[in-house]
């Protein structure tokens, strides 16, 4: 089992319906049970080339799952709901009906995992970057930590708070319809914060 934390975005379509319609196929996932949810925030376009006020307003959220799936069979599921809602993927930090990411796994004992494959690198390497990610991951679960940020792992309470929030919450229920605490005890051999694992390409 290990826990995950996926972050949302939409800025084509109806976003608000979307992101709840792919939050429900996650949690429908075999293999994956619901732990926390966010509510939606929204935040300008980022592009390659920065900010763009002139595109579609994101929507984001973030929600928490435990799954006896692995990660990258977790990652190819994700990616057949992002299809389901017509994702593209001709432009990188284009605009997109849905995206899907997976910012940060646990496994039983709460120990990080880090993870960096052709597919998929966990920790998310540009998370503690983007308040669009950080905003609503706090909301679903204060206590939430980021690794690989430094030497140990790094509250995201603070990151947010270093960073500056510049996304505005959005009057809806949260995505799952009962969040419960999604922060695990710290793992027994990293007193001060979650020890890691590491998962790399050969």
């Amino acid at each position: 089992m290990i826990r995950a934390v996926i972050a949302l975005g939409a800025n084509l379509g109806d976003r608000g319906s979307t992101l709840r319609a792919a939050a429900a196929e996650i949690a429908a996932i075999p293999g994956v049970a619901p732990v926390s949810s966010s509510h939606e925030v929204e935040s300008v376009a980022l592009t390659l080339d920065g900010l763009d006020r002139t595109k579609p307003r994101y929507r984001n959220a973030v929600v928490v799952v435990d799954t006896t799936l692995t990660s990258h069979e977790l990652l190819d599921a994700l990616h057949v709901v992002e299809d389901t809602h017509g994702r593209t993927r001709e432009v990188r930090w284009g605009d997109r009906t849905l995206d899907l990411d997976v910012v940060a796994i646990t496994d039983d004992a709460g120990v990080h995992q880090h993870i960096d494959t052709e597919t998929l690198t966990v920790p998310h390497p540009r998370a503690h970057e983007r308040a669009f990610v950080l905003a609503p991951w706090l909301d679903a679960d204060p206590d939430a930590v980021l690794p690989g940020i430094g030497p140990g792992a790094v509250p995201v309470a603070d990151l947010l708070a270093a960073l500056g929030d510049d996304t505005d919450r959005v009057d809806e229920p949260r995505l799952f319809a009962e969040p419960t605490r999604a922060s695990r005890p710290t793992a027994p051999n990293a007193p001060n914060a979650p020890a890691t694992t590491s998962e790399r390409t050969p």
